[in-house]
């Protein structure tokens, strides 16, 4: 791996207060329980941030108030979405300012373009941030979810062309992400995400590690652990407790930001979800499988 970055990264949810803003403490509570559960670092920004729905203080709050609990004990990682490569350049910048050790480039907010488009645009980034920051860059490689991803071909030009482009955070099966670990040839430090799923395989097939939401993240720490240990059917055992959770929030975004963020606030003692519109609306059957789902997993580590 062309970094040390490695094992489960729970990418914070954002968590609203009845006045619609973000609630502090609650996004600090979450820092912690995923500390005690055993994060071997942490994620902010992404979808499961919703950060769509931010403002730009709003997206360095959760930075900096994710950076003050961590206070240097595990990396964090800071996914950045910004609609210019200037802009996305200059959020980075702030980024590692506020101490994330690495930050994941999402692409432009413009679809259907070749491919070589992208490769150009986020190269744009890498040498703009180059000129003053030697923090590590990935990419977001969310084809299913954001509607552009590179080609494993694409990806190796990209890191080829702009080396501290050291990372990618793939949103894909197992045996596609092992494709692309052979086809960069092991130089880019990968990630999974997709909640988990394929845990145990991803890491078989060269993975560094997993960006998931915090749901389960701190059973999904173990099996990490397990499987970094070469025990291989206690980690799977592990696994096979968590997924059929994993499988009823990952039906697409809106479900997991829905119940996954509620089963997620239920572990860690968090009171009911307050939404900041638009949001899909929960059904009393849907909310009946999470609280299900989250009782058996019981409270959070340090909850």
């Amino acid at each position: 791996m062309s970094t040390g970055f490695r094992g489960i990264y729970p990418i914070l949810y954002a968590f609203f207060g009845a006045d619609g803003r973000l609630d502090e403490q609650a996004m600090r509570r979450q820092v912690r329980c995923c500390l005690a559960g055993g994060a071997h670092g942490l994620a902010v920004l992404g979808l499961a941030t919703e950060v769509n729905k931010l403002d730009a203080a709003e997206k360095r709050d959760v930075v900096r108030w994710s950076a003050e609990e961590i206070a240097g004990r595990v990396p964090l990682a800071v996914t950045v979405a910004e609609a210019t490569a200037e802009e996305a350049a200059r959020f980075v910048l702030d980024a590692a300012a506020l101490g994330a050790a690495w930050c994941i480039l999402q692409p432009p907010p413009v679809r259907g373009l070749p491919e070589a488009e992208y490769i150009a645009w986020y190269g744009r980034v890498a040498d703009l941030v180059a000129r003053r920051s030697a923090i590590p860059l990935g990419i977001q490689n969310a084809a299913a979810y954001i509607g552009v991803g590179l080609s494993a071909a694409g990806v190796a030009t990209l890191a080829r062309r702009h080396p501290n482009v050291t990372l990618v955070k793939a949103e894909d099966s197992a045996v596609d992400v092992q494709r692309l670990v052979e086809v960069t040839e092991g130089r880019l430090t990968v990630f999974n995400g997709r909640a988990g799923l394929e845990l145990p395989d991803c890491l078989r097939a060269g993975c560094a590690g997993m960006i998931p939401a915090p749901e389960c993240a701190d059973i999904q720490a173990r099996v990490f652990d397990l499987m970094a240990a070469g025990e291989q059917d206690a980690a799977e055992a592990g696994y096979a407790r968590i997924l059929p959770m994993i499988a009823f929030a990952m039906q697409g975004v809106a479900m997991f930001l829905c119940y996954g963020k509620r089963m997620t606030g239920w572990r860690m003692g968090l009171p009911e979800v307050v939404e900041r519109p638009p949001a899909l609306a929960p059904t009393p059957f849907g909310l009946d499988c999470a609280r299900r789902f989250a009782a058996r997993l019981g409270p959070y580590p340090g909850a």
